[in-house]
């Protein structure tokens, strides 16, 4: 930058010349620097202040290089100058050895300023020990002095030496005051807290509130609000801290009743509220709370995503993260994790693919647990091969992300890419948590690997510092029940440790169902029942076993019974993704779909072809005694099936069709969509709710083994 050659005027300037210098600096405070850039040179004669106001003004605006092209060109410099350096080369850490070393240079006698800009820049940037030396050296020291190191202590942790410090001040403002009261309540102190507040002479709204939200942030809310109705005055932080306390509480009821109070609702409480209905399940509250708001940040959109995403309103959730980015605002960390496991459990693809492009953009492919929630969304929506570009690429590498990855490939039935994932993991020197042990009993389970599922779980007891959990016995039940052992499973529920939970029982349901083992599974359906009364699943799955073994009578009275008990019976749904919209099908409602009248031609087309290749509709699938016609055209209409042949219709050629669905796929639909995979040459991924289905020229990557 050049300056251009001006008459330099010594400080009793014009007050034409002041009131540009104000000009410049008040155009820096708003981040206008071409605007002061521009008072600056306008100026037909500057002082060494105009200079000063200009230096100050591209350091606070991150404009380091400009600023120091500035000061090397100023005609003449004075302590402020220097004063302006210093306490810019202090705002980067990595320019603070040239702010040391400036104020070493000064060729004036540094004044308190200098030293303070200097102790400022270490306290700033976590040099709590150089900043202790500094102020040890310091010839003179005042009030500011003291409560910038006082707040390194604090900040820090390291609250007794900030009470030293603070006994040691000659003079307290009531800024110190407040600086040591909060950092009594952040170390949990309160106690000491509430001595510090009763014993300062002076008090105002910043104190006053630092000890309501102290009192909330440590559990004590109705302490908080006895404080907060007594205060003197009250501002939007004080009502914002009284609101967070509740919030944190789990007080939703009592948080509405003091938001609907405040005089105004600024945006921290708005977010607040937001959080605090999605937490308690108010969608809708939150939906309103969001609606109302003038201005909305980046805390704003998280909150109402996560609102959505953990109440499973995941298509909204979707659809709102979008109309985030096309408003331009920048996603922070909380909602991109939010979404992704948005993605994740609709497993849609192409919004997982969008997320990914954003976090680029936002450098959030260098968090860990953002690259390991992104793992997790690509191996759930079926594509495996990029989950492992995205593990390979990213170092160093934590447990969760290696437990993405062996949950991962048990999932999609590659057991033994699971197994060696896990060795790899232990070679890398990577301790393995529960989880670790959850997906690699998974594995074993999901690819009949008994013996190498006893070893792993053996060896929790032996040579790991993890105990077998029930998650870890459910597994075991699982694998041991796959593989036909039945009784054996049975009798490790009743020998374990650790009492049984629905999982487990779950689990051993699931086997008998699988082995046709009615006896075992109505001993699984009680005990299920006892845990879950108002699930119908266990019994459903037992009807399906009666059915399954001709049991017709047994049956037809276990769905009496299941209607008269109003049991929940979870409804068989199957979705794809297609066009950036998510089509999703129910069993045997074809109707519903806009485009159903091809899909049902495509479905009627299946059929012929299935019964060219020699597929015979497998009846045992289908809970009523009713012909075989019959049983026939009520498989045709799965869920999964419908799913799969608009799949056909819409999704290119050379491009896998990935379909969800949110039970178990159902035994006869996994037959035939082998046979469809091999009669279209398409490739068709499944999930259900346990595992990835691969299939591909007549076979699936479980090998029939589910």
């Amino acid at each position: 930058m050049r300056l251009p050659p001006v008459r330099f005027l010594p400080s009793s300037a014009a007050p034409a010349v002041v009131d540009a210098n104000a000009r410049i600096a008040r155009l820096a405070r708003t981040g206008n620097m071409e605007g002061a850039r521009a008072a600056f040179e306008a100026m037909p004669l500057r002082t060494t202040a105009s200079y000063n106001a200009l230096l100050a003004g591209y350091f606070r605006n991150n404009l380091p290089d400009a600023a120091l092209r500035v000061f090397h060109r100023m005609p003449s410099r004075d302590l402020a100058s220097y004063n302006a350096l210093i306490s810019g080369l202090s705002l980067r850490r990595q320019t603070l050895p040239d702010a040391a070393a400036a104020l070493a240079t000064i060729p004036y006698q540094p004044s308190v300023v200098s030293f303070t800009s200097l102790l400022r820049g270490y306290v700033r940037h976590g040099l709590l020990a150089d900043a202790i030396r500094l102020f040890r050296q310091m010839p003179e020291r005042n009030h500011i002095t003291y409560t910038v190191l006082l707040g390194g202590f604090l900040d820090t942790g390291r609250v007794d030496e900030a009470r030293e410090l603070f006994d040691e001040m000659p003079a307290k403002d009531v800024v110190a005051w407040t600086a040591m009261l909060s950092g009594y309540c952040q170390a949990g102190r309160i106690a000491e807290a509430r001595a510090l507040f009763d014993e300062m002479p002076k008090r105002n709204v910043v104190s006053w509130t630092a000890m309501v939200s102290g009192y909330a942030q440590n559990g004590q809310v109705d302490l908080a609000r006895k404080l907060f109705e007594v205060m003197p005055e009250r501002n939007e932080v004080s009502w914002t801290a009284m609101l967070f306390g509740y919030i944190q509480a789990g007080r939703v009821e009592d948080a509405e009743e003091l938001f609907n109070a405040m005089p105004e609702h600024p945006m921290p409480a708005c977010n607040a509220m937001i959080v605090g209905f999605g937490q308690r399940g108010m969608v809708d509250a939150a939906k309103a709370v969001f609606d109302r708001m003038r201005e909305r940040d980046d805390g704003t959109w998280s909150a109402i995503i996560k609102a959505y995403e953990q109440n499973e309103f995941l298509m909204e959730a979707l659809s709102t993260f979008r109309e985030m980015l096309r408003d331009g605002i920048r996603p922070n960390y909380p909602s991109v994790i939010s979404i992704l496991t948005v993605c994740a459990a609709l497993a849609v693809l192409d919004y997982g693919r969008e997320v990914h492009a954003a976090m680029l953009r936002c450098s959030f492919d260098k968090d860990i647990f953002a690259v390991s929630a992104l793992i997790t969304m690509y191996i759930k929506c079926g594509n495996l091969d990029k989950a492992k570009r995205v593990f390979k690429m990213f170092e160093p590498k934590d447990v969760v992300m290696w437990n993405s990855m062996i949950t991962g490939y048990a999932q999609h039935g590659l057991g033994e890419e699971a197994l060696r994932i896990f060795g790899d993991m232990r070679l890398a020197g990577m301790v393995p948590d529960g989880i670790t042990y959850i997906g690699a009993l998974t594995a074993c389970s999901y690819t009949g690997k008994v013996k190498e599922g006893r070893d792993i779980f053996n060896s929790m007891d032996t040579s790991s510092a993890v105990r077998p959990g029930a998650e870890h016995y459910s597994c075991m039940v699982d694998l041991l029940g796959r593989a036909g052992l039945v009784e054996e499973a049975l009798d490790l529920i009743k020998t374990m440790p650790v009492k049984p939970d629905a999982v487990i029982w779950g689990a051993l349901m699931g086997a008998c169902r699988m082995h046709k083992n009615a006896e075992i599974a109505e001993v699984a359906a009680k005990k299920l029942l006892e845990l879950e009364p108002g699930n119908a699943g266990p019994y459903v799955l037992l009807s399906h076993i009666y059915t399954s073994t001709g049991r017709w009578e047994d049956a037809s009275k276990m769905r009496k019974f299941i209607s008269s008990r109003h049991l929940n019976k979870s409804p068989g749904c199957s979705w794809i993704e297609y066009d950036k919209r998510v089509h999703l099908f129910t069993s045997g409602e074809v109707s519903a779909h806009p485009e159903h009248s091809i899909i049902l031609k495509m479905l009627e087309k299946l059929d012929g072809l299935l019964m060219e290749y020699g597929y015979s509709a497998d009846g045992s699938f289908v809970l009523h005694d009713v012909d075989e016609e019959q049983k026939t055209h009520s498989l045709r209409y799965h869920s999964e099936r419908q799913a799969v042949a608009y799949g056909l219709l819409k999704v290119p050629e050379g491009m896998p069709i990935r379909v969800m669905k949110n039970l178990r796929v159902c035994g006869d639909c996994h037959s035939a969509i082998k046979l469809i995979a091999k009669i279209t040459s398409r490739e068709i991924i499944l999930r259900d709710a346990n595992r990835f289905h691969h299939f591909k020229d007549g076979v699936c990557s479980c090998r029939d083994y589910w």
